[in-house]
Formats: structure tokens, sequence, C-alpha cells
């Protein structure tokens, strides 16, 4: 399953950086990929993750999560 999140507050390198080490610390996840000019993560999943606990570990880092979509 693939989810991408749209993520406000994103404004370098070290941001999408920060963003993907949390989110790549959620167990379940198995890959994240950032887009800093789309201000999203596309995070693979290896078992089922909620939004929820992806939007928790986003926001505890300091960013605004706007959605989660699944593809």
């Amino acid at each position: 399953m693939t989810k991408v999140m749209t993520i406000e507050g994103m404004m370098c390198s070290h941001c999408t950086g920060r963003v993907q080490k949390v989110l790549e610390s959620v167990e379940g996840v198995a890959a994240v990929t950032m887009s800093l000019e789309e201000r999203t993560a596309t995070v693979e999943l290896s078992a089922d993750v909620s939004d929820e606990a992806l939007t928790a570990v986003v926001t505890e880092a300091g960013y605004e999560v706007i959605k989660v979509e699944t593809k």
C-alpha cells in the first residue's frame, strides 16, 4: 500500500530529511520518498499503518499534515 501525505512547513532539504527520518521510524513503513517542491511524502507500507499514526509522528516533528491519500 502507498500513502501520499501533503505536509506544510517543509522549507529545505533538512526539513524533508527530518520528516523522512521520523516516517521511516514507524513500524510497517518500508520506504519514504520526499518531494520538497510538491510538499509531499510518498510512504510505501509493508504492513497496515493508520493515517493517524503517520500524521502523529510528522506533527510531533513540527510539521502540519494537510491530507493523507491512499494510492
